[in-house]
């Protein structure tokens, strides 16, 4: 009885192998045996189920009804137990392939320059990034980790955040100088706005004045879906766009972008997170990823937060 609990699983794989091949020979070969010991094999799961799993003829070989049942229930205990020995393994050293979903803007100028050092600290984690504005359904298994902005919807999914953005009015000089620089809020009100097109929870553009916040209607000749593409309009000179300030760093350390009304920013802030499925079962790679971001993505925003105060304060003597 004990030899027989110990063969179990390589039994299993004997028999899926016979099902496979349709073949007690080809399974045989597979496995570097003799046809008679894969017969052997077969007729010891029958005789401990006392069933008949197969139906052989000179000429075919084909599963009965428990021969169904027990491929079935074989292929998950075997898919089972490689899982959770690639689970134990992944401690030592992780390893396998995670896939990550990211928005166009936020993926190219954040989570892609930081993918080389990830797989220079991990050389044995294969990393699929998809850049997409759709929403990847990671529950669906469309992706193992997606970075998702703003407030999360209520899901079994586990959130950890990596940091937050914030916004901001810009222009380009080019605009300014033929336009006009506006000095207070109600001053776009005359110039040419450039909006995202879908439905947002705020109508309009949001300002402080006097210690109260305000929504503010504006209007322009171009709406785009993305904050890439109203950046690169306000680079053209097109108008005057409010993005998150990931979108423009670069742009505005250049003086391609000036910023504006800035006394008059909320400072709302849209927490950025990544979400996965979680638990005491998730693979270490998807955990030492999440780590990494978190690490990397919060190190470089306080770094960007101590170049902004250092310029605020200016040069010192």
């Amino acid at each position: 009885m004990l030899r027989d609990r110990v063969d179990r699983a390589g039994d299993m794989a004997i028999f899926l192998a016979v099902a496979q091949e349709g073949s007690l020979s080809a399974a045989a070969r597979r496995f570097g045996l003799t046809p008679s010991a894969v017969s052997r094999v077969v007729a010891r799961i029958e005789a401990r189920l006392g069933v008949r799993l197969l139906v052989r003829t000179t000429r075919s070989l084909r599963l009965t009804a428990e021969g169904e049942t027990y491929g079935r229930a074989a292929r998950r205990i075997l898919a089972d137990l490689d899982e959770t020995e690639a689970q134990i393994a992944d401690q030592g050293r992780p390893r396998g392939r995670v896939r990550v979903s990211a928005s166009m803007a936020h993926g190219r100028r954040v989570v892609v320059p930081l993918i080389g050092d990830f797989v220079a600290r991990h050389p044995g984690i294969v990393v699929e990034i998809d850049l997409s504005d759709e929403v990847a359904d990671v529950l669906g298994g469309r992706a193992d980790v997606a970075i998702r902005f703003g407030p999360l919807a209520d899901s079994p999914l586990t959130a950890r955040r990596l940091g937050e953005t914030g916004r901001m009015v810009v222009a380009s000089p080019a605009y300014l100088a033929r336009s006009g620089t506006p000095r207070v809020p109600a001053d776009l009100t005359g110039h040419n706005c450039l909006d995202f097109n879908f439905r947002r929870i705020e109508p309009g553009w949001p300002f402080r004045e006097e210690g109260r916040e305000s929504l503010l209607a504006v209007r322009g000749n171009v709406a785009a879906n993305n904050g890439e593409t109203l950046v690169q309009l306000a680079l053209q000179g097109v108008g005057i766009t409010r993005v998150g300030t990931f979108h423009i760093a670069e742009d505005l350390a250049a003086g391609r972008l000036v910023p504006l009304l800035e006394a008059y920013n909320p400072q709302d802030r849209e927490a950025i997170h990544a979400v996965f499925v979680g638990g005491p079962a998730m693979p270490a790679r998807i955990r030492v990823l999440v780590d990494f971001l978190a690490e990397r993505m919060g190190r470089d925003q306080a770094m960007a937060r101590d170049r902004a105060v250092a310029g605020d304060r200016g040069p010192t003597t």
